[in-house]
């Protein structure tokens, strides 16, 4: 091996090489140059023979005697010498560069690091926990502040945008410049934040820290520079919202009240000018006072007072009259000019009581909006106030119009609300024509010109968290017919009664879409739920919705529900989601251990009884025996893999519910309806197959689900073992305990696996009687005893051969047995005996067991067969293994259907199962199917294992294969087929049309060529080279952390390993040689929601929920990343401000119109002065040119660089400017006073000074 095989062998297994292996080397180079006698000690490395390179001396020795057969024999005993003492990472960089068998080629790759970049893209679903609503009437855009700091604006349907403030304070209020393209934020750390929208990306321009004074209310009056920001000390401050500075001018809180109140009036609620007269300002005070301020003469004009707490204020378009909603549910309407009392009040939802007595108080009306229309009545629409009599009342909106009262239910609380109107100014009939009412988890939008007041069809995807979402699957690059497919179904599930007019919320403008390829997304959800979504072109919007819960019945109340649910609530949740995108199979796992198969179809049909499986998967022998046919056959023959498992496959009640000792036993934990069920065109049922109870043990959670529609099968596993069924002849065909998995050839042989696995084995294994005989002496003796004297009666599955003289069956299997009945009873008596002994033994001997297991700390290379060791005891992080308790239990963690080859021996590939477990093992099992058409309906699926075993560190993950070029190979896969054809069809046009099942990508290899797998697990990935096994690539991932999510996923015509890991950070890598290709600190694991929803797919897209209601995409491809500007929406779009209104001719002459204020002379620093300094900290935003450099490329991005630089440049020209006028006036002072003392003291002598 020359020295560049050596350094890329070293690059592709990760570790040096080792010290042994670099010996052996050079003994091989010293043996080769010198001539070898015959005998014995000639003993030279076959790997070299059998690969000689040029201008080695393997490849021509001439020192060398005797055939090349001879040679090439003596090389491999000197191999096999040399390399027993080598480590494992050095005999697999040997194998990557020259593994056994055919030479393997070169695969050349083409992803390197520059391909990849992370960054977020877009973040869809409803804002959480919002706090804030605002609205450009101009613009008409909507924007929603969290209480988590976040901003959420919303266009038209399909332009979102998500910003983030850096310090997490939750929004407090909102203000649009409107029509200007810009927003002001308003936090509960007093801080004021100036948003620049004219970017596809928003960014914060300036900042305001106020110091001194806690801000709780602001105002920006229409086309105003000048904002109004009121503070809990009762003072109002005035900011210029262009430069971000405090003006001189304050209001403070004794000068606003006087002596018309003794206390101090509380924070400063609402503040807002007159519609008519800019110059006055109305300002409400918490404790029910309100002021009319006259800006210029800075005094009270008039002072209004009630007796109970202020919490909004409204103005009459007119500036006339005002009115306020008060804490006791009352409205109070007020003249301007009579402030001694209301003119009116109302209680809206108060009882009226006779005798002329003041309403009952209610609740407090938390807003009022005051809203007139040129043809009719005006508009006051409120949330809250309703009578604290209504117990359990949801939350209200009340709308009063004329005399009619519409009170409108929410399903949620009412966070804020606002009211749209045709005109942005306030001395103008407002003329509403909606309402957007923003509830705690949900926006709603009325039409106010519709009777009755119907909602209008949110086109958002608000809806992801109608139910908790409990797992989601993310799907790129789908068949292009699939969306419209599933955009058919869904339309027919729209609910009717909406408004017919469309969305009003309807700014910005849609970006330029580089990308075409379909993407869909599937959430499962806490109440059975499944939503379809489309998320092409960074978009969302729901498709389909599924209902699983459908098939089972339904408690009506607590007293009525099932004792054998095994979760309190969402006994209908969804855990795992398997789809095959091509032949739209879907198979959904439950947290009440139901697995769910449906199929696609566009007809609607009536199943008359919904087909039904019960599984028992156990991992303990039950103490009492068992009804027969309780227990699977074993899988040891041909014939018990190809027979179904003897249960009733179709029986809705089970026919057992408790066993003989009155334990629960044989009971599904729903009950499956048993009357014909009507299902709509999408996806339908095909079968329903439940995990049963046994002997008073619930089932366990299923941990991993697969379904294949080429072979008809789906299977699944949990911490007790796995099941697979053959849902076209709806039969059980392999039901087996993990441990049955392995046989005698379980490479475990470890301490902490041991006693618990001997005195747990699942329920379909055959027992030997001389392994029983040792259990009872085993308590002294080792451990490692203990596993091999069991191990020995373990059913050899490989050889598939059952020895009766040997062996007894379980007692299950009654007559079958060969032993006549005396000794089966002595047999049977016997086994009692020795679980009776291993019951009491197993708690202590499984104490010792975990004591030991942590003091064992011998290196993993040195110990290979106690290198799963640790991953046992770190299960607890993981999500497959549900409690502490289990951590012992090996659990199936992945499973993956193939066309591969099974063994070493293998020519050709064939149908197969691979299973990854909990502790590191790779398990492959053989498919045998029969021929297409009627034989695939008629004879049995065999299954047997092929003895196939591999090991990682860590529990398996994922599972992909390649072929000899280094692409993926897809699992087969029968292309989409109405199967609910009519009736006039015959039989022959079904089965034809079933010929392509069994056709796969793989198929068509040549014989020579080999296959790669690719398997990653919690620590480590793999890449095995097949048939031979292996280990051509090896990477470990994490040693400090575990990878929660990992993907093998197209990227740039190429494929890669992508990964995230618990400590935050996504990582990929190249196949097959595992190069790190990138890894970025981008998130750490703070709850269980991000580790169960993260999920990678193809073309560099990735997706988690980062919060109960959002999903946050991602993208880690470079190509995307740089295509993203184009492909965001623009908010902000050019638009002519709507005209004033008219004042009209006698307005004009008699001065009756709006009045208004030169702000600038008022507020400016040459009148005002300037504000002191320690009130608030102006912080300079990154909105700047810094906000723009990732904006658009191209002309457009220039363009607005330049236009902002133009704008920054201006504005210190402009600041320049001004100092240097502030100069010239300080310089021309000084001249003055100059001036003056040399006239005054010009003819005084020295003396006179």
């Amino acid at each position: 091996m020359d020295v560049a095989a050596v350094t890329r062998a070293n690059q592709g297994g990760g570790a040096a090489q080792s010290p042994p292996a670099a010996s052996c080397l050079l003994l091989l180079l010293l043996l080769l140059r010198s001539p070898t006698p015959p005998g014995p000690e000639s003993q030279l490395p076959s790997a070299l023979a059998r690969h000689p390179r040029p201008g080695t001396p393997g490849a021509s020795a001439p020192g060398l005697r005797g055939s090349p057969a001879e040679t090439m024999r003596k090389f491999k005993k000197v191999l096999d010498g040399l390399t027993a003492g080598s480590s494992s990472a050095s005999q697999q960089q040997q194998q990557q560069q020259h593994p056994p068998g055919n030479r393997e080629p070169e695969i050349q790759e083409t992803l390197q690091s520059e391909h990849f970049q992370l960054c977020k893209t877009v973040r869809h679903g409803f804002p959480y926990q919002p706090s804030a609503l605002a609205f450009d009437p101009v613009q008409k855009i909507l924007a929603v502040g969290t209480q988590t700091g976040a901003l959420r604006l919303f266009g038209r349907p399909g332009v979102e945008c998500y910003c983030q403030h850096d310090s997490g304070a939750a929004v407090i209020q909102l203000q649009f410049l409107i029509n200007e393209g810009a927003l002001v934020s308003v936090l509960a750390d007093d801080t004021l934040h100036l948003w620049n929208l004219r970017q596809k990306r928003p960014a914060i321009l300036h900042s305001l820290k106020f110091c001194r004074e806690r801000v709780t209310f602001c105002h920006l009056p229409f086309q105003s520079k000048w904002l109004y920001v009121g503070t809990e000390r009762g003072n109002i401050h005035i900011v210029n919202v262009e430069s971000f500075t405090l003006s001189g001018y304050v209001i403070m809180w004794n000068k606003a009240i006087e002596l018309s109140s003794k206390s101090h009036p509380g924070p400063v609620v609402h503040i807002s000018d007159n519609p008519m007269d800019e110059g006055k300002l109305l300002i409400g005070y918490e404790s029910g006072t309100v002021v009319l301020w006259d800006l210029k003469s800075k005094k009270a004009d008039y002072r209004y007072t009630y007796d109970e707490a202020i919490h909004s204020v409204a103005w009459h378009h007119e500036g006339k009259q005002f009115i306020c909603s008060h804490s006791d549910g009352t409205l109070t309407i007020w003249n301007v000019r009579s402030p001694a009392k209301p003119v009116q009040t109302i209680t809206p939802h108060g009882k009226q009581l006779k005798d002329g007595k003041k309403p009952e108080p209610c609740k407090p009306i938390l807003k009022v909006e005051f809203k007139t229309t040129r043809s009719g009545e005006p508009f006051i629409i409120l949330s809250g106030g309703l009578s604290y009599d209504t117990v359990g009342r949801r939350p209200c909106l009340t709308v009063m119009h004329g005399k009619s009262t519409a009170v409108l239910e929410m399903d949620y609380p009412i966070v804020d609300f606002l009211t749209l109107c045709e005109t942005p100014y306030p001395n103008d009939f407002q003329e509403p024509y909606a309402v957007v009412v923003l509830l705690e988890k949900d926006l709603v939008l009325i039409d106010l010109a519709q009777n009755g007041y119907p909602i209008f069809e949110n086109p958002y995807p608000l809806s992801i968290h109608e139910s908790p979402v409990t797992c989601c699957e993310y799907f790129a690059d789908c068949p292009v017919d699939l969306i419209p497919a599933l955009y058919s179904v869904g339309a027919r599930q729209k609910r009717q009664g909406y408004s017919k007019k469309e969305w009003p919320i309807n700014g910005g403008n849609w970006g330029l879409g580089a990308q075409s390829y379909p993407e869909i997304i599937i959430t499962g959800h806490a109440d059975g739920s499944v939503k379809f979504w489309d998320a092409s072109a960074i978009t969302l919007q729901v498709l389909y919705k599924l209902k699983t819960s459908k098939v089972f019945e339904k408690s009506r109340n607590k007293d009525d529900k099932s004792n054998t649910d095994i979760v309190d609530e969402d006994p209908y949740a969804i855990q795992i989601i398997s789809w095959c995108p091509e032949s739209r199979m879907l198979c959904i796992a439950g947290v009440s251990a139901h697995v769910i198969i449906y199929r696609f179809s566009k007809q609607e049909v009536i199943t008359e009884v919904i087909p039904m499986l019960e599984v028992r998967l156990f991992y303990e022998i039950n103490d009492a025996e068992s009804p027969e046919g309780e227990q699977p056959p074993p899988l040891s023959t041909p014939v018990g893999g190809s027979n179904p498992q003897p249960i009733p496959p179709q029986s809705h009640p089970s026919t057992s519910s408790s066993s003989s000792d009155g334990l629960r036993d044989n009971v599904p934990c729903l009950k499956v309806k048993n009357s014909p069920l009507k299902q709509s065109p999408g996806y339908q049922t095909e079968l329903v197959i439940q995990l049963v109870w046994v002997g008073g043990e619930p089932p366990q959670q299923i941990t991993s689900l697969a379904v294949n529609s080429s072979y008809g099968l789906v299977v699944f596993g949990n911490c007790n073992g796995i099941a697979m069924i053959d849902y076209l002849q709806k039969a059980v065909l392999l039901n087996l305990g993990t441990i049955e998995l392995y046989g005698s050839n379980d490479p475990y042989r470890r301490e902490p696996r041991s006693p618990r696995k001997s005195r747990q084995p699942s329920g379909g294994m055959l027992i030997v009687t001389s392994c029983m005989c040792g259990v009872s002496s085993l308590y002294s003796e080792s451990v490692k005893k203990l596993r091999s004297s069991f191990l020995t009666g373990l059913c050899d599955i490989n050889e598939g051969i059952v020895v009766p003289e040997d062996r007894c069956k379980s007692p299950t299997s009654g007559s079958s047995s060969p032993h006549n009945s005396d000794e089966e009873q002595k047999v049977n008596n016997f086994i009692e005996k020795v679980k009776t002994k291993s019951r009491k033994f197993s708690k202590m001997v499984a104490s010792d067991i975990a004591k030991m297991s942590r003091k064992l700390s011998l290196p993993t290379d040195l110990k290979p067969d106690l290198d799963v060791k640790d991953n046992s005891f770190s299960r607890s992080r993981s999500s497959s293994v549900t409690s502490i308790d289990k951590e012992s239990r090996e659990a199936i963690s992945a499973l993956h259907f193939c066309e591969t080859f099974t063994r070493k021996a293998d020519s050709s590939p064939s149908p197969s199962l691979w299973v990854g477990t909990t502790l590191g093992t790779v398990l492959v099992i053989a498919l045998n199917l029969p021929p297409g058409a009627e034989q695939r309906l008629l004879q049995p699926v065999i299954v047997s294992p092929s003895g196939t075993i591999l090991r990682l560190k860590g529990a398996v993950l994922r599972m992909a294969f390649l072929d000899t070029t280094g692409c993926l190979l897809p699992p087969a896969y029968e292309p989409w087929k109405e199967h609910n054809v009519p009736e006039e069809k015959d039989e022959k046009e079904k089965l034809k049309k079933r010929r392509p099942v069994s056709v796969s990508p793989s198929s068509s290899q040549e014989i020579s060529e080999n296959q790669y797998a690719v398997i990653c697990s919690e620590k480590q990935a793999k890449v095995i080279s097949l048939p031979t096994q292996n280990c051509a690539y090896k990477q470990n991932i994490t040693e400090t952390s575990f990878v929660l999510r990992g993907d093998i996923v197209a990227l740039n015509n190429s494929i890669c390993l992508a990964c995230f890991c618990a400590n935050g950070h996504i990582m990929t890598f190249s196949l097959p040689s595992l190069r790190p290709l990138l890894d970025v600190y981008y998130l750490p694991l703070t709850n269980m929601r991000i580790a169960r929803t993260f999920c990678f797919t193809n073309n560099g897209q990735a997706l988690y929920l980062v919060s109960p209601t959002e999903i946050q995409r991602l993208t880690y491809s470079q190509e995307t990343c740089e295509n993203l500007q184009e492909m965001l929406g623009e908010l902000f779009t050019p638009v002519e401000t709507p005209e004033a209104p008219n004042r009209g001719f006698f307005k004009g002459l008699f001065g009756g119109g709006a009045q208004s204020l030169d702000r600038e002379e008022l507020f400016g620093e040459s009148s005002s002065g300037k504000a002191s300094r320690s009130l608030a900290q102006h912080i300079p935003g990154p909105g700047g040119i810094e906000g723009v450099k990732g904006a658009a490329s191209g002309v457009v991005g220039e363009l607005a660089r330049a236009r902002l630089a133009l704008d920054e440049r201006g504005q210190k020209l402009g600041d320049l400017e001004e100092r240097t006028a502030a100069m010239l006036s300080s310089a021309d002072s000084f001249s003055k006073h100059a001036h003056e003392m040399m006239l005054k003291y010009k003819d005084k002598k020295w003396y006179q000074f």
